[in-house]
């Protein structure tokens, strides 16, 4: 039985129209069990978009779980340059949480914040290298498949840090499984103090200054995958192992690598969640986000700039469907879970379903100069 090929795109439509008609699909696909289960799709839109976007408040809570977002797509998307499916940002974010917690504890206390925060952000970044990299090294060197051993290493990563924080971690007398408050010097500065510095009014939010630091991730990774001879390598062991071997590249050498950034982009959810929001360790502060990145990944077709703008809508979903629930009787927050499963699932398994159509326009537009032109010289 032969296997359909994917079809052939141009680069701008597949980077840019596909991901929208795709977008397009599950939203209207959502509006019409909207509408089925007794609410007007208009309006349930027109509040999600206002509540993500329509204040002050509602686009600092985006832009924190877009920030969030943006370091596990870009996880996601760097280990499938390489030619593999990393599930384990979910385990790598814990991970990365916890070297954010260890630094913070040990070091904040004693050293200044322009000192500290370098030092937190290394610290989630090896902390999620260092759990990626088991799973890298057993994938290069032993044949175990890269998503069976990460996402058991999500697990191991919450019975680890759950164990951590309940008998070593914990704040004495303090009821819940977490540490005490960080040090003022470890904590990420919020965009609400950054911005009463500079005399602007800004409400108080979870929003914090590793919103750039996502960007620069974002622009990192596209210098690294698309403008230097390892990301070279990297895609080309990605695109044809086999092939690349002839090259002189030596594919294990690049499963490392390519795993090692990936778990280290993950493990900078720490440094949003919890240097910059809660201010302390705390369990379940990854909340399926490891989970997200690959959808965010998928609607951004593994490429920074789509995965920043894939994050955004996701954070939005994440902030207006909070909204949706206060606003809207009876409309709960599984809704927005079954319009992020409608957007997996058009970006995800039926990502190609447009693509004929697509393909058929692109042609249909191409051939008009064409045709012109032979009328020209013909005439």
């Amino acid at each position: 039985m032969s296997v359909a090929q994917p079809i052939e795109l141009p680069r701008w439509v597949d980077l840019a129209v596909l991901p929208a008609v795709n977008l397009a699909l599950a939203l209207a696909v959502a509006a019409v069990v909207v509408l089925i289960v007794g609410f007007q799709p208009g309006e349930v839109l027109a509040l999600l978009v206002k509540g993500a976007f329509g204040s002050k408040a509602g686009i600092g809570y985006t832009l924190y779980y877009a920030t969030t977002f943006v370091f596990t797509g870009l996880a996601v998307a760097v280990a499938l340059h390489g030619g593999l499916f990393n599930i384990g940002g979910e385990g790598q974010a814990m991970l990365g949480g916890l070297g954010v917690g260890l630094v913070s504890l040990a070091f904040g206390p004693h050293l200044p914040m322009a000192l500290m925060l370098p030092l937190v952000v290394l610290g989630a970044a090896l902390f999620g290298l260092a759990w990626a990299a088991v799973p890298a090294a057993l994938q290069a060197w032993r044949g175990s498949h890269v998503v069976i051993t990460t996402i058991m290493f999500n697990f191991i990563a919450a019975a680890l840090l759950g164990y951590l924080l309940v008998n070593v971690l914990k704040e004495p007398g303090n009821m819940a499984a977490e540490t005490a408050a960080f040090a003022d010097s470890a904590r990420v500065p919020g965009v609400h103090e950054v911005m009463a510095a500079l005399g602007i009014e800004w409400p108080r939010t979870p929003l914090n200054l590793s919103v750039l630091l996502a960007l620069a991730a974002a622009v990192a990774v596209y210098l690294t995958v698309w403008k230097s001879q390892p990301g070279y390598a990297l895609r080309a062991v990605g695109f044809a192992p086999e092939a690349s071997l002839y090259a002189g590249i030596r594919p294990p050498r690049l499963v490392m690598l390519s795993m090692a950034i990936s778990g280290a982009l993950a493990g900078l959810v720490g440094v949003n969640e919890i240097a910059g929001a809660h201010g302390r360790l705390l369990a379940e502060f990854v909340a399926g986000a490891g989970f997200t990145g690959i959808a965010v990944c998928l609607i951004g077709r593994s490429h920074p700039v789509g995965i920043v703008l894939a994050a955004v809508l996701f954070g939005a979903l994440y902030q207006g469907g909070a909204e949706l629930a206060f606003e809207i009787k009876g409309f709960s927050r599984d809704m927005v879970f079954l319009l992020q499963g409608l957007i997996v699932l058009f970006a995800g398994a039926m990502s190609q379903v447009a693509a004929p159509w697509l393909a058929r326009l692109v042609a249909l537009f191409a051939a008009r100069p064409r045709a012109a032109a032979a009328a020209t010289r013909a005439g």
